[in-house]
């Protein structure tokens, strides 16, 4: 690995601004480009996401390859929001690594598996790919507004499961502790799903093992961006800033409600979704001299 200094590094979550919310791919050829161009130049590049590490293989690592990736580059997947982890290369993935201990147990993944099964899989589908959280997602041949009326049954169905098993659950404001007076699992849905994972995951939780992954192979960039589409993605720079680095997080979805916070945010014009991630990575890929004339961001 070389030892000059990137003047970038990267946290991406992946749906949203890199694949598309509706096709569930990468749909845009320039942020396939972009990304390989942005990782032949040093720039530190994480995907961190509530994504599985089967689809990460298959919807981002697998186009990239195909496009050529670098055989000198820092790229790194955490998957499951901090469950799963592992590093890209070249070759495609490396050794997967996942965290047994926030796992949930497999009686509940069993029970929340045959709802869905049984009453939702008209609008939804369970993702047997996921090692350590639960995750139903809506079919891609489901209307959405079908999907999101199932989706708060099928929410407030999981949630009844949990409190049956005895697990400690939140779900947004309502909290039932297990015997033990502990609450170590929560429902956290988005506009395309629905997961129940451990509280201890989150993109902060990602950005501090990717930092980690990347202080081992050199000196790390002192300017970063994070790129999402959720309010917790947030946290991706929340941990950054407060590590001391010089950061901004790109909000692909601004309508969801800007938060404040002590360093800026940036949106890209009316621009949403993948079409934001792809007009951010045209920036910076123009700025660091990867393409032609860039313009200010």
């Amino acid at each position: 690995m070389r030892d000059t200094v990137s003047p970038l590094g990267l946290l991406l979550d992946v749906d949203g601004p890199i694949a598309s919310p509706v096709s569930r791919t990468i749909a845009i050829p320039s942020i396939i480009t972009d990304l390989i161009s942005l990782a032949g130049a040093n720039v530190p590049i994480a995907f961190i996401t509530g994504r599985s590490s089967t689809f990460i293989r298959e919807k981002v690592v697998a186009p990239l390859r195909a496009a050529g990736l670098p055989e000198s580059m820092r790229m790194y997947g955490v998957c499951e929001k901090g469950a799963v982890w592992f590093p890209i290369t070249a070759a495609g993935m490396g050794e997967i690594v996942v965290d047994d201990s926030v796992a949930l147990p497999t009686a509940a993944v069993d029970m929340l598996r045959n709802l869905v099964v049984d009453g939702f899989s008209d609008t939804m589908f369970f993702d047997e790919t996921k090692q350590a959280m639960v995750s139903v997602e809506q079919r891609t041949d489901a209307d959405h507004g079908r999907y999101q009326a199932a989706a708060v049954e099928f929410n407030e169905a999981a949630f009844g499961v949990m409190v049956e098993l005895g697990l400690g659950i939140r779900f947004g404001d309502r909290v039932v502790p297990d015997q033990a007076g502990t609450v170590g699992f929560r429902i956290d849905p988005t506009i395309i799903s629905t997961d129940i994972e451990s509280v201890t995951l989150d993109k902060d939780r990602g950005a501090e093992r990717a930092l980690a992954f990347f202080s081992e192979s050199g000196t790390l960039p002192r300017v970063w961006r994070s790129v999402g589409d959720s309010r917790s993605d947030y946290l991706m720079a929340d941990h950054l800033h407060a590590a001391g680095y010089d950061v901004s997080h790109v909000d692909v979805r601004p309508s969801d409600g800007i938060l404040e916070r002590p360093y800026p945010v940036i949106v890209e014009g009316s621009l949403i979704h993948d079409a934001a991630g792809a007009e951010f990575l045209r920036y910076w890929a123009d700025k660091l001299g990867l393409r032609e004339a860039a313009t200010p961001n």
